[in-house]
């Protein structure tokens, strides 16, 4: 015993030192958020369209094996063929990709660049080079954490040391890791080989497979802002080493000059000394050239560009492996050569996405092709005669949502990128959750902002870019345009691509929408009034800076796919005074409003304590507690600043001041909503993440256990149900069901024993639907758990006294200590020790007992459900726990106890929680019978009780019987009258068992027989469950029939039990040894 009191107390002692080692601050940022780990968001997809692909990478050793880097959504692998997927990056501090290439000499080894190499207004920035070594498994950042755009990465297929990196660098601004970059040693480190200036990077890179040492690189000079787009210069430009990399010289001779856009490079792999360029030229004008000489000269082809959203959000070139001069030109419609340029037609792309980025090829089949395009992956088998889309990869990009308040289950509404504006419900009645079938198209086109009004889902208001907005209405599926106009010899409206709308908390027929005016309309969009002048700085965005200075109008100006500059971005009414609005705009304008529209006040958002003038509003809310109370969250990541600007003003917008305690500093923001219930709660969604404030802003608290490293533009709360639903940008939905304990537990507290107030428990059979041989490939999301849900909080973990020792020994080995033996004592008592469990029990309105459920011991917020069942027990051995007949519980009133078994005790943690249970699910018929139901529930019951302890019994008989034989062996003198005995008992059980069980034979091939108890007891009890309606009279029937059979057979096991009992005694009379059961 002294060793084992020194052995603990030398662990504890090591184990608290060492604990001085830990860095306080950070270890108390993370015990806070784990706090709250017990709250999981729930992914509900949906996969029915996906979202935009950057590059796909086949494995050529294994075909079936594909690595897809998404634009906003992180690397993807299968191993095969698409059937299956899982996500290797969602704990990486990127989402965003652009590049990804398999070691040729090892295919384990994957490198990836992250941030995807389009001009394109929504795109996500990167955090450099990512190197795995297992397959995707683990990742290493490499550098070049400034590059924010990786357009290529390839590997020298002699030498796995040799890696060069085409960065594209930042679009918002100049400099950071530019350029084409080389290793010699793994990515240890990074050599610049080619560079040309501060807003030029390379968008890419061949090689001419015959001779690593033969390279060719493209340059493009870009840049954006908010208020326009410059997609070309005079560093666009291609490039030829002959020297692996060292060195460069600039191809002339036929290209053409002046300040050129987006490159695409293509070499032919049948014919290396054929490159093709398509090269974009001013106004969104473009050419292919080719060369049959290395590059040395080139000959302009055709005028052939890609087009629609502009050059720089496609272009890129690819050459077939397998026809020489067919070339695919990446456009919202790939464009085809087969005669190296001169002609070109458009791909067939019946039944698949358009807006095509990545196209990929198996090296021994010419007609398959693998597409990656904004809307998900497709493949042909036949050459583009026909597509299959990859239906199980939830990576829609969703900019802002809208909840309606349908009964019982909401719906959720997203407008996404090029994906239209998509419906779907935030569970479903069925057991295996949401489908891709559960998901309608509201309304075409990019969608954006849509709302819903309230009290009535059916009509729900969706708009594709620059405000065509539409009232839908959804019992006939009829979109009608109520977008407002400007009146007679008033100058055009200015809508921004996300054009705001608001639906009045006062009057649910009267919205609100934004161009740079701000619109009302009392009757639902039917007709509508200005109630502001233009609330923006109307500039001229042509006069703007842009690349550093103001430019020629001869630059390669591009505003086509774009917003509209000067424009509002957002609106907010208090739910308090429906004269109080606010409004903010693209130019870094805040307003108020106290008087309905009539007069505004305005402050430019410099004049917050430390914003750029040139910030953007993504969001404004009114506080939904005090009138006096707003939030604003600005952005201005289109300058190349990712600060978060999160402000609070408690004055009616007269002063405000920063709210970015906890928040990353590279973090930017886009929207916030504060709890309707309490006014401390508040929810922001971040360019990296969720956070919560539970003091008003004054400190934030990251809150992700269920979520991947993924942009989340919006996020609303649907009041009813305390569900806070996300939109996030290549990722889907995610809902977190029920956060209402989030408004009483805080870090204060969370030392305490809480148990939480429980919602209404809806009451309801879960469909059995579908099937399940649709394959592995099927998409389907899940549902909350069905029943009750049940939040506690625990102050402590619950361990073991393995787990403490575990967790010492760990400490002393990272310390290099040595580990003592505890003792044979101690590991005794570790083997032997009870644990200590949570058990939470419901309790029926009168008292009495329903259920028992087992809780998680973990510190925390924890999470379980009941399933509005009570057990019904009828045997117990040592084979089982409970039996597994329960019943429905009858909806109204039951209570819950936290309760913990710790050392033999029982104690209650907390308060009791009172809730109700709901049935929402009526039939059509009604059962004549119901009110015979309770009595022939218990009547059933204690008959399989008896039944069960009955058959019991009669194989423990049955068993004993079988040892007769084998006691034989030890009796003297054996006479026929014993043998006689042992027969007859014999005979007699297996006519019991005919009875009982049926026929041997008929059940040796599966022959029909007469039916058993058991079985009719089995019709009985179906009855019972699946359904409401309860037992009919033909289950009554059968259970009639199984007393009746039973009765014949009872008497034959009681007898047999007996006989079996004599003979065994005779039998040890007779010098054989005790026969045990």
């Amino acid at each position: 015993m002294n060793n084992l009191i020194k052995y603990t107390l030398l662990l504890f002692f090591v184990f608290a030192i060492n604990l001085n080692y830990s860095q306080k601050n950070k270890k108390d940022v993370k015990n806070e958020s784990n706090l709250y780990s017990g709250l999981k968001f729930r992914s509900i997809g949906p996969a029915f369209m996906s979202g935009r692909i950057a590059e796909i990478a086949i494995n050529p050793v294994n075909e079936n094996e594909w690595y897809v880097a998404v634009g906003s959504g992180g690397v993807w692998k299968t191993v095969n063929a698409g059937t299956t997927w899982q996500p290797l990056t969602d704990d990486q501090s990127f989402y965003s990709t652009g590049s990804i290439t398999i070691d040729p000499n090892n295919t384990n080894t994957i490198w990836l660049g992250t941030g995807e190499n389009v001009g394109g207004r929504h795109v996500g920035v990167g955090k450099g080079v990512f190197l795995s070594r297992d397959g995707g498994k683990t990742w290493k950042n490499k550098g070049l954490n400034k590059s924010e755009h990786i357009s290529k990465i390839i590997v020298n297929k002699n030498d796995s040391n040799t890696v060069f990196i085409a960065s594209q660098g930042p679009l918002w601004s100049s400099g950071g890791d530019r350029g084409l970059y080389k290793s010699i040693n793994g990515g240890e480190s990074w050599n610049l080989v080619l560079s040309v200036n501060e807003w030029t990077g390379v968008t890419d890179v061949v090689v001419d497979p015959r001779d690593e040492n033969v390279m060719y690189a493209a340059t493009w000079q870009r840049h954006r802002n908010v208020a326009a787009y410059m997609g070309g210069g005079p560093g666009t430009k291609l490039f030829k080493s002959i020297d692996g990399g060292d060195s460069w010289r600039q191809l002339k001779t036929g290209l053409p000059t002046g300040k050129l856009g987006k490159i695409g490079l293509a070499i032919s792999e049948i014919n290396p000394d054929v490159l093709y360029a398509a090269i974009e030229l001013d106004r969104r004008k473009g050419a292919v050239y080719r060369t049959s000489n290395g590059g040395e000269s080139w000959s302009k082809m055709s005028d052939t560009v890609s087009g629609a959203t502009g050059p720089h959000y496609y272009q890129e070139l690819v050459a077939s492996p397998h026809h020489f001069d067919r070339i695919y030109l990446m456009d919202v419609r790939v464009q085809v050569s087969n005669d190296g340029g001169k002609t070109f037609y458009r791909m067939n792309e019946g039944n698949k996405h358009s807006d095509n980025h990545s196209m990929t090829f198996k090296k021994n089949d010419p007609n398959y092709l693998l597409v990656g395009t904004d809307g998900g992956i497709y493949e042909s088998f036949d050459d583009t005669k026909s597509w299959k889309y990859v239906n199980n990869l939830p990576l829609t990009q969703f900019y802002k949502l809208a909840l309606d308040d349908s009964y019982p289950f909401y719906n959720i509404y997203g407008g996404t990128q090029d994906n239209n504006t998509q419906g779907g419900p935030s569970r479903t009645f069925r057991s295996n959750g949401i489908v891709n079938s559960d998901w309608f198209v509201l309304l075409g086109g990019d969608g954006h902002q849509p709302a819903t009004e309230p009290g009535n889902p059916n009509i729900v208001y969706a708009q594709s870019q620059q405000g065509n907005l539409h009232r839908v209405d959804r019992t006939t599926g009829e979109a009608v345009f109520i977008k407002p106009y400007s009146g007679l010899n008033e100058d055009y409206e200015r809508f921004n691509w996300d054009s705001p709308i608001l639906v009045s908390s006062h009057d649910p027929k009267r919205l609100y929408f934004g161009s740079q005016r701000v619109w009302k309309s009392d009757d639902r969009g039917d007709s509508w009034t200005p109630i502001s002048k233009d609330l923006t700085k109307n500039q001229e965005r042509l006069e703007l800076p842009i690349m550093g200075k103001q430019q020629s109008w001869d630059s390669a100006w591009d505003v086509y796919a774009m917003s509209t500059y000067n424009t509002i971005t957002s609106l907010s009414e208090s739910i308090l005074n429906e004269n109080i609005l606010y409004a903010g705009t693209d130019d870094g304008l805040i307003h108020r409003t106290k008087d309905g529209g009539s007069s505004w006040t305005s402050i430019t958002v410099d004049k917050l304590p430390g914003v750029p003038n040139s910030s953007f509003v993504n969001d404004i809310k009114a506080d939904l507690h005090n009138d006096q109370v707003a939030y604003v969250a600005l952005d201005n990541h289109k300058f190349g600043d990712y600060s978060p600007y999160l402000y609070k003003t408690s004055n009616g917008g007269k002063s405000w001041k920063p709210i970015i305690n906890g928040l990353p500093e590279d973090n930017f923001v886009w929207r916030i909503v504060q709890d309707h219930i309490d006014p401390n709660l508040l929810f922001l969604a971040s360019e990296y993440g969720l956070y919560f404030s539970n003091n008003q802003g004054e400190k934030w608290i990251k809150f992700s256990t269920g979520l991947p490293t993924i942009s989340i533009r919006d996020l609303a709360i649907q009041k009813r149900e305390n569900d806070l639903v996300l939109a996030t940008f290549g990722r889907g939905f995610y809902v977190l069901d029920d956060y209402s304990s989030l408004r009483d537990i805080n870090n204060e507290n969370s030392n305490q024993h809480l148990l939480f107030n429980v919602k209404e428990a809806l009451q309801y059979y879960p469909i059995r639907s579908g099937t399940s041989s649709q394959g592995s490939s099927y998409f389907q999301s899940k549902n909350p758990p069905y029943g009750a849900i049940i939040t506690y909080n625990l102050p402590k973990s619950y361990k073991s006294l393995k787990s403490i020792r575990s967790e010492r020994e760990k400490e002393l080995d990272k310390l290099k200590k040595d580990i003592p033996f505890p003792g044979w004592e101690y590991l005794d008592r570790e083997i032997n020790e009870n644990k200590s469990k949570i058990i939470l029990e419901i309790r029926d309105e009168k008292g009495d007992l329903v259920d028992r459920i087992n809780g998680s011991t973990k510190k925390g917020i924890n999470r379980v459900s009941w399933n509005l069942s009570k057990p019904l027990p009828t045997i117990l051995d040592s084979n089982s726990r409970w039996s597994r007949s329960s019943l429905n519980v009858k909806p109204g009133k039951y209570s819950v106890h936290l309760l913990e078994l710790v050392q033999g005790g029982v104690n209650e943690l907390a308060k009791s929680i009172t809730f109700d249970v709901k049935k929402i699910r009526e039939n059509v018929l009604k059962n004549p019978l119901s009110s015979k139901i309770d009595e022939f529930i218990i009547e059933l019951n204690k008959f399989e009780i008896e039944y069960s302890v009955m058959v019991s019994n009669y194989i423990k008989s049955k068993n004993k019987q079988s040892s007769f034989d084998n006691a034989l062996r030890y009796i003297n003198n054996i006479d026929t009258d014993l043998l006689n005995k042992l027969k007859e008992l014999k005979d007699y059980m297996n006519l019991t068992d005919v009875l009982l069980y049926g026929n041997k034979s008929k059940k040796e091939v599966m022959e029909k027989d007469i039916p058993q108890v058991s079985e009719r007891l089995g019709i009985a009890k179906r009855g019972l469950y699946g359904n409401s309606y309860g037992p009919a009279k033909h289950h009554m029937d059968s259970f009639d029939i199984a007393k009746k059979q039973w009765g014949s057979i009872y008497p034959r096991i009681e007898k047999f039990i007996k006989a079996v009992n004599d003979l065994s005694k005779e039998l040890e009379q007779l010098g054989a040894p005790m026969i045990l059961d």
